[in-house]
């Protein structure tokens, strides 16, 4: 096996760079790699089961006096989230500039804010640790940018110079700030560099053999570090080809073959996923032939789409979206989320929604206070391309009372964990966060407003207090989380069937392998929903009522998981 991965890799090599990665550039790539695998101590688990649930966090999370952050949120963890969640994503830890860490400064160290690499280990002896490496691009006050700038020997080509005469106009912008910034290197040249994100955030050039040891040196150490599951950050920007779109380039997806490829080798059971923004046929392309790219990728349209059907009482969209997903992969499955630390993508939603729907539904949410950042279009255009907002804030007005929130809240939840994928919940989500408006502006970028910092003394005396939202919210929505890890039929890779009762009631089956069937029932709708529904005595293993009657009656946004009684 360790020689058809060898192969492989010596493959993707050979696609992507030709004989520019010579014999002394494989030498030293062999003996990374062969130094890393006599250092991996512990097994990884193979594959996936109803038990996986991710928690996303930033390792700020909580602050202590006295103590790193890291061990903070490890304490916080054990007591409040260790028996709902198998992983925990760490979004980056490592020391930064700017973009709430994803301007990195130095790879290979922890923030001294956070702790080091000990407290890190620390918090996974009780959770699998999923870390993000931010492959695209790093951070201008970085050692290696200081030493491109400097004209330091071995770094003249690990950023891409353009000429700003280049015709350009085709390559996709996320973003509606300039591509390239220019910069003035110790000679006195100014040197125009490519910055897809910001100018704080500078590309990093792929096409360098020196560049790519340097990265595979970074995912090395992730997987000594304990990381079990590796984000790859911004992936479809890696390669550049001016003239094309510089997205989703051919090379690109090469890459990604050969980061999976490396993992597979050093650490197997490692898992690659793919952070790629962008409409649904584009993202599931990371996942190569089922075998040799990403094991899983972000489902996007989920969140938008959820979204969008609690604000219309309409689940047809959803319901026929959700079949076009087809079975199981073998070897790939969907990362489902539908909050994280940036906002709810809209790009997802072109091809699925008309551009009039998501207009309206961005219209609807700015008036109950959400922001949106906005991206360029080739044609001089702009158009929205995520919403910023709390997922409790976005499903409901300023005007709804607390049970309504939640209610509406729970249900949005209780459809992420019945989708075919491995769940994952965002820090602000267990903890039943508002949109922090002071957040946004102090800080003075609209991300802010889903990525506020705690006190633990301040949110444990929350969660510790009844009656609250977010008490209610931790409970209840933990509650759910335990139903699903207990349940073969929730697995990722069993069967599943989306259908309609009428447009407000959305009805998804899951059939595990060993006969489990949970039939769950969604009402998306404000009002009582009553209905017959075949089938012999169920139990709903959310109320923990035994159902005899023919007819369902769900309460306005209930949700009901039926198994057999």
């Amino acid at each position: 096996m360790e020689i058809k991965i060898m192969d492989a890799i010596k493959n993707y090599l050979a696609l992507v760079y030709g004989e520019k990665f010579n014999q002394d550039h494989l030498q030293q790539l062999t003996a990374m790699l062969d130094r890393a695998r006599g250092e991996m101590t512990s097994p990884r688990k193979k594959g996936w089961d109803e038990s996986d649930v991710v928690l996303i966090t930033y390792a700020d999370q909580f602050r202590a006096q006295g103590e790193s952050r890291l061990a903070t949120f490890t304490r916080f963890f054990n007591h409040y989230l260790r028996s709902t969640f198998s992983h925990v994503h760490l979004l980056p830890f490592y020391p930064w500039s700017s973009d709430d860490g994803f301007s990195v400064i130095d790879y290979h160290r922890v923030d001294p804010l956070n702790g080091d690499w000990d407290d890190v280990a620390r918090l996974g002896q009780n959770a699998r640790l999923m870390f993000d490496f931010v492959c695209n691009h790093m951070s201008a006050k970085s050692e290696w940018f200081k030493n491109y700038l400097h004209q330091q020997p071995g770094f003249e080509d690990f950023f891409i110079a353009m000429d700003p005469a280049t015709d350009l106009h085709a390559v996709t912008r996320p973003r509606a700030l300039p591509l390239l910034t220019p910069f003035t290197l110790a000679s006195g040249e100014v040197k125009h560099l490519w910055t897809t994100f910001s100018d704080d955030q500078i590309d990093l050039n792929f096409a360098s053999p020196r560049v790519l040891l340097a990265m595979v040196e970074v995912l090395l150490h992730y997987l000594k570090e304990g990381a079990q599951y590796v984000r790859l950050d911004a992936v479809g920007f890696m390669w550049k080809t001016p003239g094309t779109s510089c997205i989703h380039l051919e090379k690109t997806h090469l890459l990604v073959k050969l980061f999976r490829a490396v993992a597979d080798y050093v650490a197997p059971g490692t898992v690659i996923i793919t952070e790629t923004n962008v409409p649904h046929k584009d993202n599931i392309s990371y996942l190569g032939n089922g075998h040799d790219e990403a094991q899983m990728v972000y489902q996007f349209p989920l969140p938008p789409l959820v979204l969008h059907a609690i604000h219309t009482r309409n689940a047809r969209t959803l319901c026929d979206w959700a079949n076009t997903l087809g079975a199981s992969r073998g070897e790939t499955t969907w990362f489902n989320f539908l909050a994280s630390h940036d906002g709810i993508g809209l790009n997802p939603l072109r091809g699925i929604l008309p551009e009039a729907e998501i207009l309206s539904l961005v219209e609807a949410l700015q008036a109950e206070g959400a922001r949106v950042n906005w991206k360029n279009n080739p044609d001089g255009s702009r158009s929205p391309y995520e919403i910023n907002v709390t997922y409790m804030d976005a499903l409901s007005t300023r005007a709804c009372d607390d049970a309504t929130r939640l209610a509406r809240f729970l249900l949005a939840h209780a459809i992420l964990l019945t989708f075919p994928g491995v769940p994952a919940v965002y820090i602000q989500s267990i903890l039943g966060s508002r949109n922090d408006e002071e957040g946004v502006e102090r800080l003075g970028y609209n991300r802010a407003i889903n990525r506020q910092k705690y006190t633990e003394a301040e949110i444990s005396q929350a969660l510790n207090e009844t009656g609250n939202l977010r008490h209610e919210t931790w409970r209840q929505l933990s509650h759910l989380i335990h139903i699903r890890r207990s349940h073969a039929a929730f697995h990722p890779d069993s069967l599943f069937n989306a259908e309609l009762i009428n447009e407000r009631v959305f009805v998804i089956t899951r059939r595990a392998s060993n006969g489990e069937v949970i039939t769950a029932l969604f009402n998306l709708g404000d009002t009582t929903q009553s209905f017959s529904f075949a089938g012999a005595e169920r139990h709903d293993l959310i109320s923990d009522v035994v159902i005899n009657d023919a007819e369902i009656t769900l309460a306005p946004w209930q949700t009901m998981w039926l198994s057999k009684a």
